[in-house]
Formats: structure tokens, sequence, C-alpha cells
């Protein structure tokens, strides 16, 4: 998921449950031209980092601990990271998001454009 600067859900994709968040990011960002992108260390990786530097967006990554070379990220942008954590939270409080009733990921999309469609609305 990706949100705006104000912490509201702006794309959503969905991706295997056995697959790793970091294979969805390009389909997530694809149309889209964000300044930077904050995300937490799991998605320290050269390849998203090449990436995010073709579509010219700042990678706002702290390095994960077994890198060789530490590479600096700005820690102030990167305390606003907890916006899209608060989106989630407030995703999380319908019900049928948090437990994923819907067993068709189409069904399951689709409520969750509603929910957020209910999120802009507030």
């Amino acid at each position: 998921m990706a949100c705006d600067s104000l912490g509201r859900p702006v794309r959503f994709v969905i991706a295997p449950g056995q697959s790793h968040d970091i294979l969805a990011v390009p389909a997530l960002l694809e149309g889209h031209a964000p300044k930077a992108v904050l995300a937490d260390r799991a998605y320290d990786a050269n390849s998203l980092r090449r990436h995010l530097e073709r579509i010219g967006a700042e990678a706002v990554i702290p390095s994960t601990r077994s890198r060789k070379v530490a590479i600096p990220h700005d820690p102030v942008l990167y305390k606003l990271r907890n916006r899209i954590e608060r989106c989630f939270n407030k995703l999380k409080h319908f019900r049928r998001f948090a437990t994923r009733y819907d067993r068709i990921a189409g069904h399951y999309l689709a409520f969750i454009h509603l929910a957020a469609i209910m999120l802009w609305l507030r």
C-alpha cells in the first residue's frame, strides 16, 4: 500500500502471501512519481534502490545491519514513516480488512477500495 503525505491510502497491490512485499513495490509505484519513498529496513535492497533512482525518487530506507557499508538516509524524513503505519491501523478498524474474510483477491481488493474511500471522506 502507498499513502500520501497526510497518511491517506492512495494505491494498493495485493501480493501473494508467500512472497516478500518488496517484489510488489515496482508495480505499486508504476505510473506514480513520488519525491521520496519511506520504508523500513526490510526494504533495503540494491534492486529497489536502483528502481527508485530510475524513477527519480529519494530512497529513505535505513540500511540493514548486515550491510558492510551503511547507506545514509535522512532521519528527519524517516520519522514521517509512521504515517503508513497509522494508515494501516485506520484500515484495520474495518473488521473485514483485518481478518480477511474474502477468499477471492478481487473481492478483498474491492473492499479495501471502499474502506479507503471511507477514510478519504472523513
